[in-house]
This record gives structure tokens, C-alpha cells and sequence, in this order.
């Protein structure tokens, strides 16, 4: 149940039944309801439950007036006093659409899942198209990503009430989700028909078209959603792709810092920063924004990768050493940090550290794979004939970029830098790269 919105129509529903029936009505009723239509417009809740211990006797049995309370009660959190009036209320009413929903609402709060489903079976059996019971059923399969599922109940839901803007909003996304385009638009765009303020179905439309490169019709979208609600990171963080395809950097930055301040603890804006720093070389500002990234997400390995590859840039091969280490106990099956951490700790002149650590990482290995060779030559400082042989003869060329590198950084440590920058250059050749030795070779070869 949609509790703020039942608290409105419960309400509603209150006030047709007392003033259309004023002749009949005591002063003293009159008063209990206008006083609660004016309590519930300035959304006291404590006060409004309060008001109800001074309801009229006449109008403690009313069915609308106690469902009324039970909501308010749940939304409260006062979870038991609501189960109360919700069982009581069934008793008398089994058929009762809305106190049903009630009860299942209370069994939800409850985390009583067998029961909630029993309530949301009953109100279909008796309305196949209720829109709150099919809202409900599809809200719980979009949390478990059952995308159809969820449709199909927001599509039901719909034909209940065409209107619904919950329901045209799940649907909408849903069919976002299931790649429908043309049904994500119409659901979004009958909400806007309805609600031209709503800042959820701008911001999808928006996406829409971003994903068609229409990026100022995009901004333009966003842009009103958050004019509409401000402190919402999402939009900032969409604002700013969109106008870093755009190429608008500026705009950008400002954006996702914008988005960093409403949500200060989310790692996803410091990522963006860094990455537009790192691209325009602002490194020491990227580095500072990497730091940021792990200490909000410590498991965010890529972040650690960029810090390694930035400190190494600098020659800090210390910190470039536990920037790999931390990427690699992350993720142990990304051979690239072992081959970093091993070049970093023979260029700390820690050979016996590299035996230990590379004599781990070569274990499980073939012998005859370009990690293995790769670590090996870093294991012994020797022995780079058969791994320069099989480089040569390698047709993948993001594999050949790869491991040159590696070769390269071997030549370095071993001070031939002739041969080294020769390797360098033949990495940087290799068009369209998009491993992240590349970049390390490019530096290398710029000398910054």
C-alpha cells in the first residue's frame, strides 16, 4: 500500500462520508474531521495519531477513520498497534479491498512474506487489475530482476488505472531495462502528460536521448529534472556524462563535483573526477581523487590500478607496490597487477621479495604462457630469449602490445635503455590499444 497516497484518498473518502451526510453529523464529528484534514495537510503525523485518541465515540467504529488510523500507525512504525486495527478491521470486512491491502501491507512490514502474498492473492481474486496489489507484486520482482515479471504487473496495474503514475513509472523503467524503447518512452511520457514535474521520467527521457547522442536535448531533460528536485546525486551524475560526451569538460567536472557534495560517501563521483583529471594529465589532482575512490570503496580495485599506474608514472614505486598489491589481492586472476608488483619490487631492489612473491603467482601457471614467462623473467632477471621468441611470433596484437611491455620494463630495471625504449615505441604503435601498459609505455616513451 502507497501509504501516503492511501492516507489521501482514506481521507477523501472520510470527508465525502461526513460533510455529504452533515445533517446526520454531530458538531463534535464535524470538528474531529476538520481538525484531522488539518493536521494531515501540514503531514504532522505524531499529531494526527494523537488526535485520534480524542475521536468522537461515534466515529470509533468507522471503517474509513480506522483504516486511516492503522496506516498512520504503520507509517509510524508502530507496526503492532497497526495489526491490531488491521486484523480487527478484517474480521468485519474480509472483502474489504483496502483493508486488505492493509493487512498485507502490516504482514510486509512484518517481514511476514506467506502472508502478504495471501492478502495480495485475495485482492486479486476479487480485482485482477488492482493497481496497488500489482504495483506491489511488481515492485518485488524488479528488486530480483525479473524485468518481465515486473512489467507484466505494472502493465495490469495500469489497466486498473490508467493513470497511475507508480505504475507507469515501473513499467516504463522496466521496459528501459528489457531494451523496449518505444513502450519506456510512451509509460514516460504519459507520466509528463500528467505531471509535467516529475524528475524521474525527465531524467529517463534524458537517457533515452543520450543513448541516441542527442546530448543537449539530454542536458535539457536532466536539467529540468533537477531544477525540479535539487538534491537528487543521480541527475549530477548524468548531467555530467552527458556533457563529458559532449565533450564539455567544464561542465562535467562541475556537474559530478556537484554530485559529490550531496553524496559525499558514494565512491562514484570521485571516480569520474579522477578519470576526467587523469585524462586532461591533471595527475597529482587524479591521484587525489583515486584516494578518494578507495577510501569510500575499498574493494573498487580499479581505482587501486590507477593510483599504481600514477605512482609509478612519479617513480614512487613503494606506493606504486601496494597501490598493485591491494588490485591484486582483489583480484587475483588479473595477471597484469602480479607482473606490476613484481617489476615495482626489483625496482625497490627487493629481489628476494619478487622470488618469494612471483614463486606464489607462477604456481598454477602454464609454463608456457606469457604470464608465467612474463613473471619468470622478473623471478630470475634473466632468461628473456624464449619470451622475446614467442612475443615475435604473436598475431593478437593487444597480446603483443601487452607483454612487449613487460619486456621493455625488464630492460629498464636492467639499465639497457636502448633496448627498453625499443620495446616502448613498439607498443605505442599498436593502434586502438586498450589495456592499460599501453598508457605506461607512452609515458615512458614522453619521459613525463
Amino acid at each position: 500500500m502507497r501509504l501516503t497516497k492511501k492516507t489521501a484518498l482514506v481521507f477523501m473518502l472520510i470527508s465525502v462520508f461526513a460533510f455529504s451526510g452533515m445533517a446526520a453529523t454531530s458538531k463534535e464529528e464535524i470538528a474531529f474531521v476538520e481538525k484531522l484534514n488539518s493536521v494531515l495537510s501540514k503531514g504532522s503525523l505524531s499529531e494526527a495519531l494523537e488526535l485520534f485518541q480524542t475521536m468522537p465515540a461515534n466515529l470509533q467504529e468507522d471503517v474509513d477513520l480506522c483504516t486511516l488510523e492503522a496506516s498512520l500507525l504503520l507509517s509510524a512504525g508502530k507496526t503492532n498497534d497497526a495489526e491490531k486495527i488491521a486484523v480487527s478491521l478484517l474480521a468485519k470486512e474480509p472483502k474489504n479491498l483496502d483493508i486488505l491491502l492493509l493487512n498485507a501491507m502490516v504482514a510486509k512490514q512484518k517481514k511476514n512474506a506467506i502472508k502478504k502474498q495471501q492478502y495480495l492473492k485475495q485482492i486479486l481474486t476479487i480485482a485482477p487489475n488492482n493497481p496497488d496489489a500489482n504495483i506491489e507484486l511488481g515492485n518485488e520482482q524488479a528488486v530480483k530482476r525479473n524485468y518481465r515479471n515486473a512489467r507484466d504487473y505494472y502493465l495490469k496495474a495500469i489497466k486498473g488505472d490508467p493513470n497511475n503514475i507508480e505504475a507507469l513509472f515501473g513499467h516504463g523503467k522496466m521496459s528501459y531495462y528489457l531494451q523496449r524503447d518505444d513502450d519506456s518512452k510512451k509509460s514516460f511520457n504519459k507520466i509528463l502528460e500528467i505531471d509535467p514535474q516529475n524528475a524521474p521520467a525527465l531524467s529517463y527521457l534524458a537517457k533515452f536521448e543520450a543513448e541516441s547522442r542527442h546530448f543537449k536535448k539530454a542536458v535539457e531533460y536532466v536539467s529540468k529534472a533537477i531544477e525540479i528536485d535539487p538534491t537528487n546525486s543521480d541527475y549530477y551524475f548524468d548531467l555530467g556524462n552527458f556533457n563529458r560526451e559532449a565533450g564539455k569538460y567544464a561542465d562535467a567536472e562541475k556537474a559530478w563535483k556537484k554530485a559529490t557534495e550531496l553524496d559525499p560517501d558514494y565512491f562514484l563521483g570521485y571516480a569520474y573526477l579522477a578519470g576526467l583529471c587523469d585524462e586532461q594529465s591533471r595527475f597529482d589532482e587524479a591521484y587525489d581523487y583515486y584516494q578518494k575512490v578507495v577510501q569510500k570503496n575499498p574493494k573498487y580495485y580499479y581505482a587501486y590500478e590507477s593510483i599504481g599506474m600514477l605512482a609509478w608514472r612519479k617513480e614512487d614505486y613503494e606506493d606504486a607496490r601496494k597501490s598493485f598489491e591491494a588490485a591484486y589481492n582483489a583480484n587475483p586472476e588479473h595477471t597484469s597487477y602480479a607482473l606490476m608488483l613484481a617489476a615495482c619490487l626489483q625496482k625497490l631492489k627487493k629481489p628476494q621479495d619478487c622470488k618469494k612473491f612471483t614463486e606464489k603467482a607462477m604456481k598454477n601457471l602454464d609454463r608456457n604462457s606469457y604470464e608465467y614467462l612474463s613473471l619468470r623473467l622478473f623471478h630470475d632477471m634473466t632468461g628473456e630469449s624464449t619470451l622475446t621468441l614467442k612475443i615475435q611470433n604473436e598475431e593478437s596484437k593487444k597480446k603483443k602490445g601487452k607483454y612487449l611491455y613487460y619486456l621493455a620494463v625488464y630492460w629498464d630495471i636492467k639499465g639497457k635503455l636502448n633496448l627498453a625504449h625499443k620495446y616502448y615505441a613498439e607498443v605505442t604503435d599498436i593502434k586502438g590499444a586498450d589495456f592499460f601498459e599501453y598508457r605506461l609505455a607512452e609515458w615512458a616513451e614522453m619521459g613525463i
